[in-house]
């Protein structure tokens, strides 16, 4: 290794397909003598594999204040740690951050490698034109504050890219069709892994999609949504919704129309179209 070696080097692990290990993060892991993973026993035939004789320190979200303190010692001491998660990079909707930041409060050295993370791995799959991408991670698992959250993101003129899990995977894009209009949805499963599928299609299509087969609703989730119209704001989306209205057509059909042209929320538009009714 030709790091300086009293350092804690954040690792990114494979997301499935072990050859993405990097040499480097090879290197790093069979050289350090203590290795903090977020489950040691999810970790350890990985660390097998390459021949790695680290002894573990458990690192994960519910104990990573006691985690930075045993890790902060051994840099003290001058032996290296590298800083793991199960899978793809530590601290990127996996836990790691925390202790990344009491080390860097501790004035140790910090070395981050690249490697693997499966948001920009979906990304870079999509073929979204939007200059821009915003990094959500899990929307909230309860209904009403994933819709709250949702409708806050409606107006980025961004991609938006979020991870989910299986149980929660239909209950999501339902609320993301109702909560952002008429978007591009990419949905990518088990990255890099045995059975990974991209598949892109207009966002209010998605649910009827996961539907038509239930083996599109198993496995790990990255969901990339495109960025709200340019222009669209909600002046001009209840005047054209007004118009819509006042040719006569029904409140449901008005508010899908207007989201359609101007890119706003459905659920949104047609609250208010019942508002305008009323």
């Amino acid at each position: 290794m030709t790091e300086e070696f009293a350092a804690l080097y954040v690792v990114p692990t494979p997301l499935g397909n072990l050859a993405d290990l990097t040499r480097r993060a090879e290197e790093v892991l069979r050289s350090v003598p203590w290795v903090a993973a977020e489950d040691t026993r999810h970790s350890a035939p990985l660390l097998k594999q390459i021949g790695a004789r680290a002894r573990t320190i458990p690192a994960h979200q519910h104990n990573e204040h006691e985690a930075a303190a045993r890790i902060i010692e051994k840099l003290q001491g001058g032996e290296a740690v590298a800083l793991i998660s199960d899978a793809g990079t530590p601290g990127i909707s996996d836990p790691g951050a925390r202790i990344v930041a009491a080390v860097r409060a501790a004035g140790c050295r910090i070395i981050p490698l690249p490697g693997p993370c499966a948001a920009t791995t979906a990304l870079s799959g999509s073929g979204l034109v939007d200059a821009h991408f915003f990094f959500y991670g899990f929307l909230p698992s309860k209904g009403g504050q994933r819709r709250q959250a949702i409708n806050d993101l409606r107006n980025y003129p961004c991609a938006l890219i979020f991870y989910e899990a299986p149980h929660r995977i239909l209950a999501t894009v339902a609320d993301l069709a109702a909560g952002l209009g008429e978007r591009t949805l990419v949905i990518a499963r088990e990255l890099t892994k045995c059975f990974e599928s991209l598949h892109s299609c207009p966002l209010s299509e998605a649910l009827t999609w996961l539907q038509g087969d239930p083996n599109r609703q198993r496995g790990e989730f990255v969901l990339i949504v495109s960025g709200a119209a340019p222009g669209a704001d909600d002046g001009e989306a209840e005047r054209v919704l007004s118009l819509l209205l006042g040719d006569g057509l029904p409140v449901k059909q008005a508010a899908r129309l207007a989201a359609q042209i101007t890119g706003a929320a459905r659920n949104a538009l047609y609250d208010r179209a019942l508002a305008l009714k009323a």
